[in-house]
């Protein structure tokens, strides 16, 4: 598992781009915010998790649970969801505004258009809301 990026993965570029491209600017994981968040926005208070979908447990058509070693990953992966939900809370306590984009959004049969999915994180960034998830079609 060590080779396993955390850093700098290509869904986590491909909003980068969008986001700087609409003149956004951030600052990458900060270590100081609960769960390490991908992009920063101080200006805004807002933090974008970018999710890969089998390491966050996303119930979506992408997310196959291991046929080998099962206990092992269950509890390895639960572990990692209930991190992020306990992250979460703590982000959204001291009053951070939090966007999730699970990779199911950005590649395979089910991702969303990239024009259409950097409106949305734009709109969001520019508005009061607390709490975005963004998520591929699943129809």
């Amino acid at each position: 598992m060590s080779a396993i990026k955390g850093l700098n993965t290509k869904p986590e570029i491909l909003i980068r781009r969008m986001l700087h491209a609409r003149g956004f600017r951030y600052r990458l994981k900060n270590k100081h915010l609960p769960g390490n968040p991908d992009l920063v926005f101080p200006r805004y208070s807002a933090a974008i998790f970018v999710h890969g979908c089998f390491w966050h447990v996303h119930e979506c058509p992408v997310f196959r649970w291991p046929s080998t070693r099962t206990e092992w990953w269950k509890e390895k992966l639960l572990g990692n969801k209930t991190r992020d939900e306990k992250n979460l809370e703590r982000l959204l306590d001291s009053e951070w505004r939090v966007c999730i984009v699970w990779e199911c959004s950005l590649k395979g049969k089910y991702k969303l258009n990239e024009e259409s999915l950097a409106d949305q994180i734009s709109s969001w960034l520019g508005s009061d809301r607390q709490f975005l998830i963004l998520e591929g079609k699943k129809s």
